[in-house]
């Protein structure tokens, strides 16, 4: 009954009863009696009503991100954001800080141990070429940002992964996307994957073994497994090209892993995986479906018990049967 959908949503390591949730049109919500309740904490701070990543940190709860304007980029968006929020009491107070012009906000990245250190993923606007685009980092807790990563004006970050056990090394999803009246342009040569090794201050492709038509894609390092990474891809030319590829060795060699069509339809709404913190063959994907594999991405099974239309995924750290999806 609250409406709409939510393409966020986060939980709060050693707290199995705490959870935001952002909505698209109706702001950030949170709850404190593990979704019996939910109260809207956003209303009378922010100033714009789609969120599109929340982040809380783990070394410090009551440290909480939000960013702005929903990532998908359907055709019945809700509006675009204006940058990103932060919260040092749990979500009770938020203060703006920055980044306006990103407008639409697909990750927000935490550093485990020091709050402070926070990395954006900014798709970027939907309609036009933008300079807004990109990763950004932040090493004071957002008074002022960086650009870390570039590639052009018509080429967001559409997911950014952290290795949390060594929090310098950095994974990034670069989409080359477009949403016009009457289509989706999704790819191009600004799409790609990129590793840095130096806490997002250099980047380098990371492309051996993939497709040369990369569409919209999601990447995701394990945290059990450091060298095990995750990559799910679209290649919009050829189908068959695209699905599910992992590598062994920390991204410099990539191997096709899955070619189930249920991993990539409908890739510009989708196109989400999340690692198991806890067993790097446990994997997930968010698709129309929720679908997870438990041998590495070879074979899926679906989860059922919600509306469909799964957007993004929380696993507690410490806890992997915890989980909250945004749907």
């Amino acid at each position: 009954f609250r409406g709409g959908r939510s393409v966020a949503a986060s939980g709060v390591v050693n707290d199995p009863f705490t959870y935001y949730m952002g909505t698209t049109g109706g702001g950030l919500w949170k709850t404190t009696d593990a979704g019996h309740h939910w109260s809207n904490i956003s209303d009378g701070f922010f100033t714009t009503g789609s969120v599109g990543a929340v982040s809380v940190s783990e070394s410090d709860p009551n440290v909480v991100y939000c960013g702005m304007g929903e990532h998908a980029p359907r055709g019945v968006m809700t509006s675009y954001g204006d940058g990103v929020y932060k919260s040092t009491d749990a979500g009770k107070t938020w203060k703006k800080t920055g980044l306006e012009k990103t407008r639409h906000i697909s990750r927000i990245v935490i550093h485990p141990k020091n709050p402070d250190i926070v990395f954006v993923a900014a798709d970027g606007a939907l309609y036009g070429p933008t300079e807004d685009r990109g990763i950004y980092k932040s090493l004071n807790g957002g008074k002022s940002w960086d650009r870390v990563l570039f590639v052009n004006d018509l080429t967001g970050c559409s997911e950014l992964s952290m290795d949390m056990n060594n929090p310098q090394i950095l994974y990034a999803a670069m989409w080359e996307h477009q949403r016009k009246p009457w289509k989706v342009i999704s790819g191009g040569a600004g799409s790609g994957l990129y590793k840095s090794r130096d806490g997002g201050e250099t980047w380098e492709k990371i492309h051996a073994g993939l497709p040369e038509d990369l569409g919209k894609m999601s990447i995701a390092v394990s945290r059990s497994n450091s060298d095990n990474v995750y990559a799910l891809i679209e290649s919009d030319s050829d189908k068959e090209q695209g699905g599910l590829f992992v590598s062994n060795n920390g991204g410099a060699e990539w191997t096709k892993i899955s070619s189930d069509h249920r991993l990539v339809m409908r890739s510009w709404y989708y196109i989400e995986i999340f690692v198991d913190p806890q067993d790097e063959h446990t994997v997930y994907v968010l698709n129309a479906p929720a679908l997870r594999s438990i041998d590495g991405g070879k074979t899926w099974e679906r989860i059922t018990g919600t509306h469909g239309d799964f957007h993004d995924l929380w696993i507690n750290p410490n806890d992997p049967k915890n989980m909250v999806i945004a749907n």
